[in-house]
C-alpha cells in the first residue's frame, strides 16, 4: 500500500519527501477537502521532488462544469503532476460525474499516456449533495479513469470510518479492482486504521492530519518523523 502525503507548500513537501512518502500530493486545505493549490506551487514541488517519486495535484472540490474542470486538468498536467485528482463535489449523480471525468480523461490522454487520472468521491456525500460514494468505481471505469478514490468532504474530526463500514470499503476496493482500477482511501485516517485498509487490498492511502505535528491538518505542519512512522507501518504490511 503506497503512502500519499498531502503538503501545502515547499517546506511541507520537503518533510514529506524526507519521511519517505511514495506520492507527494499537492493540495490547499483552505479551499476544501481536495482544495486546489496554485500552479507555481505544483510546479515548484514537482521540481524539488526526486524523479522516482510521484507528484499528485488536486483540482479542487469541483463544480459540475466539465469545461472548467478539463482546463484545470490541463494546467495540472503542464505543471508536472503525475496524478490528477478530481473531487466530484458538485456532481449530483452518475451522469454528471461521468461527463466531468470523461472530459478530464480526454484532456489528459491527448497529452500523456502515463498520467493517472483519479475520480475522487466522498464518503459523506449526503452532507454536501454529491454523487454517492459507492457509485465512484463505476463512474471511474465508465469515464476511463485510472484510479477510484474516497475522501471526506467535511473536515470536522469525523473519519472515513464514521460513514462507511470496513465491509463497505472492501466492496469499494474489490469492485474498483475488478474493473482494472487502482484504489485510494483517505478521510482523516488514523495511524491505527492503516492495517484495516491494507488488509482489504487498498492500493494507496492518503494522509495529511496524521502526518502533521499535533495531528491537525489545518493548524499543524507535516513533519518527516511522523511521515516516516506512517511509511514504516505501511511497509510492514507487505511482510
Amino acid at each position: 500500500m503506497l503512502l500519499l502525503i498531502s503538503p501545502i507548500n515547499h517546506e511541507e513537501a520537503l518533510e514529506s519527501i524526507k519521511g519517505g512518502a511514495d506520492i507527494v500530493d499537492v493540495k490547499n486545505p483552505k479551499e476544501g477537502s481536495l482544495g486546489a493549490n496554485f500552479p507555481w506551487v505544483i510546479k515548484e514541488i514537482r521540481e524539488l521532488t526526486p524523479e522516482d517519486k510521484l507528484v499528485s495535484a488536486t483540482l479542487g472540490d469541483v463544480p459540475y462544469k466539465p469545461g472548467t474542470v478539463s482546463l484545470a486538468a490541463m494546467g495540472a498536467h503542464v505543471c508536472g503532476a503525475d496524478y490528477i485528482k478530481v473531487g466530484l463535489y458538485g456532481t449530483k449523480n452518475y451522469e454528471e460525474a461521468v461527463e466531468v471525468m470523461e472530459n478530464v480523461v480526454k484532456t489528459i490522454q491527448s497529452q500523456s499516456e502515463d498520467t493517472i487520472v483519479v475520480a475522487a468521491g466522498y464518503a459523506d456525500a449526503e452532507r454536501v449533495g454529491a454523487v454517492g460514494p459507492m457509485e465512484i468505481p463505476k463512474i471511474a471505469k465508465d469515464a476511463g479513469c485510472d484510479l477510484a478514490m474516497l475522501d471526506t468532504a467535511v473536515k470536522d474530526g469525523k473519519t472515513l470510518f464514521d460513514y462507511l463500514s470496513i465491509e463497505d470499503l472492501e466492496q469499494f476496493v474489490k469492485e474498483a479492482q475488478s474493473y482494472g482500477l487502482l484504489t485510494a482511501l483517505a478521510g482523516s485516517i488514523k495511524k491505527d486504521q492503516l492495517k484495516l485498509l491494507a488488509d482489504i487490498g487498498c492500493d494507496v492511502v492518503g494522509i495529511r492530519g496524521a502526518a502533521c505535528v499535533g495531528g491537525d491538518r489545518n493548524t499543524g505542519k507535516i513533519h518527516h518523523t511522523a511521515v516516516a512512522e506512517l511509511k514504516e507501518l505501511c511497509d510492514s504490511f507487505k511482510n
